[in-house]
């Protein structure tokens, strides 16, 4: 598989994420966290159109990051 696409598909594994995690009663310091985690995947997608895979790569497995550390704390994984 090759690196954009993986990163394509990481993409939509996230916005899967986001979706799982919409009606959670989150305090204000997650939904800085959403935040942070959607200006990643914005920032992947800036530097996959600028083909800078790796910039990309770095910045969608952050996000997935943040975005798993709130669904281990409220025991959706």
């Amino acid at each position: 598989m090759e690196c954009r696409e993986r990163i394509l598909i990481d993409i939509d594994k996230l916005e899967n994420s986001f979706k799982e995690i919409r009606d959670l009663n989150l305090s204000d310091k997650e939904k800085k966290i959403i935040e942070r985690a959607k200006n990643y995947r914005d920032d992947c997608e800036y530097y996959l159109e600028k083909r800078d895979e790796l910039s990309s790569f770095g910045c969608i497995t952050y996000s997935h990051g943040l975005i798993d550390a709130l669904k281990i704390k409220h025991n959706l994984i």
